[in-house]
């Protein structure tokens, strides 16, 4: 049996069941009361066991996880405080990635994985420029052309645009005004930088989880100080990951130990403005993916920020100080009470308002799956450092990573891009072609052929105005009078 998990202590120490891990967890609290720094001590224990962790760092405080810890007072003063034996600073095995490949190994997808449901959302499109985003993603998979980055869905969407006749039977209305707008936000998003999210190699998910020579799991941190920017990219990211690891892992049922615990920090930005279809995507990953032996642990500033149907789910739950300053804190507070077990001796309420930096309330989830009566505590300090790496430090995590190189060099195979504009090149060669036969034929006049009569010259030449309305007016004004037409 895996060793529980030493969490917080309160009269006695708390801990998280491994077997109950995948059962998810909240961690919420106000900015500056402790948060950053329980998802360290989480992320350390779980490596601890041998299970591997994804999460995002928002302000780079996270990196500090790949170094050892020690001359921080304040940790000094915690570990004599709560009695700690045995405690020692050393480093995590911590892998570090980067959308923008500046900070960690780069993360890709393709397009065609990420799917027209979550790039809708990423690209901020209504229900109408959705539906022709995803034509053109069904026209691509029954065409056979991949979509693996930005400049394949570019072409593709001028593709549809220019073909629209062709596909609007089968595929539904095709308007350029949609088009034009799906094309719009594409470029806002190569703006912001995010077109380097998609290509090849894109991630392999078994890279994310492993253990090292101890058979600790290794702490993936995802460099998300840039992307955050982009919140609607961050999310979109974050939950494509999710449903990868939903789809791909097989069943295991209840085991002794998840097989990786994801992190979801900033939870709000996942929920905010998510379309219904969406939504519905998100209860179920999260519904099910506990199976699959995945552990997710949200993280946010009020719990409000999480849809009840998500929040009954999680069990676990660390909640820091909440400020009660306008109604809807003192909602916040009020909601964040009542989701916890009552404690006879704990009134929890007035307790949120009152927690210290690195206090918290905690109630875990005991052997049989029920909550345990939530207790007021001090969350255990990590051993690895609180904060920052030196860059140089980074750089040498990176260099001594398993997959150092793996992901570097990106891959640009024959897709949509180079097959349409293979088309497009064939098609003007041929038109080219033809023009130049109808030039040779149009010489060779046949013998004995009288020159053209002026009427003949002038309605020839007037009929290749007709491209325009001004021409046809022309044409129509000159064989009126020419011919006897009505004065």
């Amino acid at each position: 049996m895996t060793e529980p998990m030493r969490i917080a202590k309160s009269h006695d120490f708390l801990y998280l069941l491994p077997r109950m891990a995948n059962r998810h967890g909240l961690v919420a609290g106000a900015t500056g009361t402790g948060k950053t720094v329980t998802l360290q001590t989480l992320a350390e224990e779980f490596s601890r066991i041998g299970v591997p962790v994804f999460m995002a760092d928002m302000k780079g405080d996270l990196s500090g996880m790949s170094r050892p810890g020690g001359g921080n007072a304040k940790v000094a003063e915690r570990v004599a405080q709560l009695g700690l034996e045995n405690f020692t600073y050393a480093p995590c095995p911590v892998t570090f990635w980067d959308v923008f490949g500046e900070k960690g190994h780069p993360v890709r997808t393709t397009v065609a994985e990420l799917g027209p449901l979550l790039l809708a959302r990423m690209l901020n499109l209504n229900e109408v420029q959705a539906g022709v985003l995803t034509a053109a993603f069904r026209i691509a998979d029954d065409q056979g052309w991949l979509l693996l980055d930005l400049k394949d869905l570019r072409a593709m969407m001028q593709h549809v645009s220019e073909n629209a006749s062709q596909y609007t039977a089968e595929y539904g209305n095709i308007s350029s005004a949609s088009v034009g707008a799906v094309q719009r936000a594409l470029l806002q998003l190569e703006h912001e930088g995010a077109d380097q999210l998609f290509g090849e190699p894109a991630l392999n998910l078994d890279d994310m989880m492993q253990t090292d020579a101890a058979g600790r799991g290794f702490i993936n941190i995802l460099a998300a100080d840039r992307l955050y920017n982009a919140p609607r990219v961050y999310a979109s990211l974050l939950l494509w990951i999710l449903s990868e690891l939903f789809e791909q892992l097989p069943e295991v049922g209840d085991i002794e130990k998840p097989r990786l615990v994801f992190f979801f920090d900033e939870a709000h930005l996942l929920f905010s403005d998510a379309p219904k279809a969406l939504m519905d995507k998100i209860e179920q990953v999260v519904r099910l993916i506990r199976s699959k032996g995945v552990g997710v642990y949200f993280i946010s500033q009020n719990p409000l920020d999480i849809p009840e149907v998500v929040l009954g789910q999680l069990g676990n739950r660390v909640q820091h100080a909440l400020r009660a300053f306008t109604p809807r804190d003192q909602k916040a507070v009020k909601a964040a009470a009542e989701t916890f077990r009552s404690n006879p001796g704990q009134d929890v309420a007035s307790a949120i308002t009152e927690l210290g930096v690195g206090e918290a309330l905690v109630s875990f989830l005991d052997e049989k799956g029920r909550p345990l009566p939530v207790e007021r505590s001090f969350v255990c300090p990590p051993g690895s450092r609180i904060g920052t790496v030196t860059e140089q430090e980074r750089q040498q995590a990176m260099r001594s990573s398993l997959i150092s190189g793996v992901y570097e060099k990106q891959v640009d195979r024959e897709s949509a891009y180079e097959i349409l504009k293979t088309r497009a090149k064939q098609a003007v060669a041929e038109n080219n072609a033809q023009t130049a036969a109808n030039a040779e034929a149009a010489g060779r006049r046949p013998a004995g052929r009288q020159p053209d009569t002026l009427l003949e010259t002038v309605a020839k030449t007037a009929a290749r105005t007709v491209g325009s309305e001004l021409g046809r007016r022309l044409v129509r004004g000159i064989l009126g009078s020419l011919l006897g037409g009505r004065k």
